[in-house]
Formats: structure tokens, C-alpha cells, sequence
């Protein structure tokens, strides 16, 4: 057997094999959904991809004897070093045979062009940023991944620590069913009496308006940036990434799970939770035709999960119970018109007060994601 090697993907042909070798790698194994292929090719090209008016990467293929057996990429965000500071270089959409000499290469190298771009520090996997997929799964392989959520063979851990990288910092993610009641329903009553004292306070919860969607999405953003700013490794989104990221959403998106809440007219928080596509997406096998369309289609009739993207309140508005409203409001949508629960979305192990609310709420650990770095 030769010895694995590293080069840039170079042209058209090249980007379809970078797409297509989870596709091989992952034919056997019934816990990964296989995303769209030309959803990947538009997000992964500079020119249609907002991410790269601010930042610059380089894709790699690894082969050996003519069959591409890994790839990964680097990147170099200046939003990521104007919010985050740092010397930080990132790498993301990881994928390699079970082999410690083609996982090497490929760290190598990514190591390797961030270095001489002056980073110190290399972190991952991003797929860009913290803002898209995120994270390698290291618990919860059998628990099934939902839309925007990677997931990883075990072996990608071994591979990964065998080369030296550390943790950084974890994700979990949050499984709970809104639907599961006893006399009530299963969220701690303090939840209850802070959505009444929002109530107190005119906060009023209503969904998004579709007919208006392009100044919901940006009440949104501004929610969103502000109210995860302060947490690690984010980056605002830009108007031009908020607009890419809604275009790509809005065919699944559901108005009666897309919250805004408002005081006085005010937005002071949002919430923007999707129906679990990747159900869909399961029987599409990465492609529209000849049957994908069907199956996307008829979504609604076997879609039984969600998963929570975002959910934030402005800094000012935080004691008003704001959260407690949008929780709350879940709730009543989960019994009105289902899905019944899913995915919370992930939460960095040290944000002590959502991780409490989701204990709060009935909520379980299902999965953990990492984040890993090493010095350069």
C-alpha cells in the first residue's frame, strides 16, 4: 500500500470528489444523513458563500493510489480575530478512512497553511464557524443527528487525540419532549412564574411573519448577535450570512416555530426552531431527483422531531423572564400543532444558566460534541 498524499482541491472535478467521499465512506451506516449534494457545492463556493468576504480557506484531498481516502480544510476568519482575538486558525469538514497515516496528512497540512499565515493556534472541526456545524461528536453515536447537527464515526476521537489535539471546550446537546406531560407538563414551575412576570411586564410572544421576512430576519440577527455575544468563539453574523442562511432555511421553515417577543413594540428576544428535514433528507440520498422532491414533498406526514437553532434575549430584557416566555411558548406549539419535541441545540458546557433551564424544562444530555485545538 502506498503512502497517503496531501494536495489542494484544484477545479470543479475536484470539489465533487471533496463532496462525494462521505457519500463512500458512510454508505454502511444508517446514523448519517446525507446532505443535498448541490446544497454543499453552493456552500462551499467562494463566490456564493458570504463567509468568504471576510475570510479565506484552502481545501485538501488526500488520496493513495488514485482513490481519495480523506479531506479537510483551513481557514483564516478576520471577523473570528476582530471578536475573538487571538492567532487562531480553524479547520473543518474532517473525513477520513479508519487509518492513522491519512488522518496525520490531513493535520499536517491544514497545520501546515495556517502556519505560514501566521496562526498560532488551530481549532476544530468548524464548517466555518461556530455560526454553521460545529464540533466533532465524541458521545451519543446512536442517537440520531438532526438538521445542521454532524455526526462522526468513533474512530474520528481516536484519530484526532492519536495526533496530539485537546479538548478546547464541549457542546452538549439537549434532547426534550414538550409533549410529555404528567398533570401538567414537565417544566420546573419557577419557568412558569418568570414567563408570568414577562406577561406582567407586556412582553408579547408572536411568530415571525412570513409576508415580512426579510425584516424578521433581521430582527432576528440583531437578537442573535447580541444575545450570544458574549459566549465563546462567536462571531456575529453578518446581514449578508443571515440572508445566505435564510435562503437556504426557508424551504423548512414553519411559522408557528418562529418566535419574536416584543415589549412595547420593541423586539427583545426571538427563537427560531426548525422541523427535524434530515428525516427527509434520510430518503433523499443526497439528491432531488428523480424521487427527493417526493419525499420532501410529504415531509410533514412522518416528520416527528425538531431542533431549536437559536434562542436568545437582549442583555436589558433579561430579568423580565423573557426566556421563561419563548420556553413557554415551545410548550403550547408542541401540544397545538406538534412536532411534540427533538434536539434543544448545542450549549457550551460552561453556559451554566441555559444548561440549567434545560434541566429545568425535563431536558437530557444526548450528545457531546468537541471542539479541539492545538499549537502551531
Amino acid at each position: 500500500m502506498s503512502t497517503p498524499s496531501v494536495r489542494p482541491v484544484a477545479g470543479r472535478r475536484d470539489v465533487n470528489r471533496f463532496i462525494e467521499l462521505p457519500f463512500r465512506l458512510r454508505r454502511d451506516e444508517p446514523r448519517w444523513v446525507p446532505p443535498l449534494r448541490f446544497e454543499r457545492r453552493t456552500f462551499l463556493d467562494r463566490s456564493k458563500n458570504p463567509f468568504f468576504e471576510h475570510a479565506e480557506a484552502q481545501y485538501f484531498l488526500c488520496e493513495r493510489d488514485g482513490e481519495v481516502v480523506g479531506r479537510i480544510t483551513a481557514q483564516v476568519d478576520r471577523r473570528w480575530d476582530e471578536f475573538q482575538g487571538g492567532d487562531d486558525g480553524m479547520f473543518g469538514f474532517f473525513e477520513c478512512e479508519d487509518d492513522p497515516e491519512v488522518a496525520r496528512a490531513l493535520i499536517e497540512a491544514a497545520s501546515g497553511w495556517l502556519a505560514e499565515r501566521g496562526r498560532g493556534r488551530m481549532l476544530g472541526p468548524m464548517d466555518f464557524t461556530t455560526n454553521d456545524e460545529v464540533g466533532l461528536l465524541i458521545e451519543g453515536y446512536d442517537e440520531p443527528s438532526m438538521i445542521l447537527e454532524p455526526w462522526h464515526p468513533p474512530h474520528y476521537r481516536a484519530l484526532l487525540e492519536g495526533l496530539g489535539l485537546v479538548k478546547a471546550i464541549d457542546l452538549y446537546m439537549w434532547r426534550l419532549w414538550l409533549g410529555e406531560l404528567r398533570e401538567g407538563d414537565s417544566f420546573h414551575p419557577l419557568i412558569h412564574a418568570a414567563s408570568e412576570k414577562s406577561r406582567e411586564e407586556g412582553v408579547v410572544v408572536r411568530g415571525m411573519r412570513k409576508r415580512e421576512m426579510e425584516v424578521e430576519v433581521a430582527r432576528f440577527r440583531d437578537v442573535y448577535n447580541e444575545a450570544w455575544g458574549d459566549n465563546w468563539g462567536f462571531v456575529p453574523i453578518t446581514e449578508a450570512e443571515v440572508a445566505f442562511q435564510a435562503k437556504n432555511l426557508k424551504p423548512v421553515l414553519d411559522e408557528n416555530w418562529a418566535m419574536i417577543a416584543e415589549r412595547d413594540g420593541e423586539v427583545v428576544g426571538a427563537a427560531l426552531t426548525l422541523p427535524d428535514v434530515d428525516q427527509a433528507l434520510r430518503r433523499m440520498k443526497g439528491r432531488l431527483l428523480p424521487v427527493g422532491w417526493w419525499h420532501f414533498l410529504r415531509r410533514k406526514s412522518y416528520i416527528d422531531r425538531l431542533r431549536v437553532f437559536a434562542l436568545g434575549v437582549r442583555h436589558d430584557y433579561q430579568h423580565l423572564g423573557v426566556a421563561a416566555a419563548l420556553y413557554e411558548r415551545h410548550m403550547q406549539v408542541a401540544k397545538e400543532h406538534g412536532p411534540r419535541g427533538g434536539h434543544m441545540g448545542w450549549i457550551l458546557e460552561t453556559n451554566e444558566a441555559m444548561n440549567r433551564a434545560m434541566e429545568g424544562m425535563g431536558g437530557e444530555i444526548v450528545q457531546r460534541y468537541r471542539i479541539y485545538e492545538r499549537a502551531l
